[in-house]
């Protein structure tokens, strides 16, 4: 059986990583990917702990490790995009990935990945896209923008990365309810689990259709 090998982006806990390592441990030889190698654009991100705890090779792409410090502090947001999205291609092309998987990643990707991988990147996002997508809406944020909205469910989202932030086309969507009594926190809570059977749903879409 040929095996996606898989990189997969991350920013912070790494709790939707963990989802795809677990189903990878879980299946075995019969799991249709590989996580080749973890990237992180922050270096005190505890999902590279569970790379490490998994024997998973990892990276960090932050601005500050890929340009240095003293041309990450004058750079733009632009130029310190494309320099980690740089930077993830480089390493994608060395560890032999075929497929990416954005799981609570926070660099907006731009430049040439988008045409290496085009239809070979997924992201997750924790709302049901259209709604509460874009610069700025991610994590608690997201949520704390749903509850004050008034809506009556939210959910999750996998979609293929465009050059649009949160664009592309959707190809997964869990929805939960919103109480009354909700906070961010609560919400998040109950997202969470969806999130991680989205994830694994969304990489196996993937290997099906690479």
């Amino acid at each position: 059986m040929d095996v996606l090998k898989t990189a997969v982006l991350v920013s912070g806990g790494g709790t939707n990583l963990q989802a795809l390592i677990d189903y990878q441990l879980q299946k075995g030889d019969s799991c249709p990917y590989e996580i080749a190698i973890v990237i992180s654009d922050h270096k005190d991100a505890y999902a590279l702990e569970r790379a490490a705890k998994a024997g998973i090779a990892s990276a960090v792409t932050s601005p500050y490790s890929v340009m240095g410090a003293e041309v990450a502090k004058a750079a733009s947001r632009d130029e310190k995009r494309l320099a980690v999205s740089d930077a993830v291609l480089d390493l994608c092309k060395k560890n032999g990935v075929q497929a990416i998987v954005q799981a609570g990643w926070l660099t907006v990707l731009s430049g040439n990945i988008l045409k290496q991988y085009e239809g070979k990147i997924i992201n997750l996002h924790p709302a049901l896209l259209p709604k509460f997508g874009g610069v700025g809406m991610w994590g608690h944020h997201v949520h704390e923008a749903v509850i004050a909205s008034g809506e009556k469910e939210s959910g999750c989202t996998i979609h293929l990365v465009s050059s649009e932030c949160d664009g592309g086309k959707i190809l997964i969507q869990k929805k939960v309810p919103v109480l009354p009594s909700d906070t961010p926190d609560s919400l998040y809570e109950r997202i969470a689990p969806q999130e991680h059977e989205a994830i694994v749903e969304g990489l196996l879409w993937l290997c099906n259709n690479i």
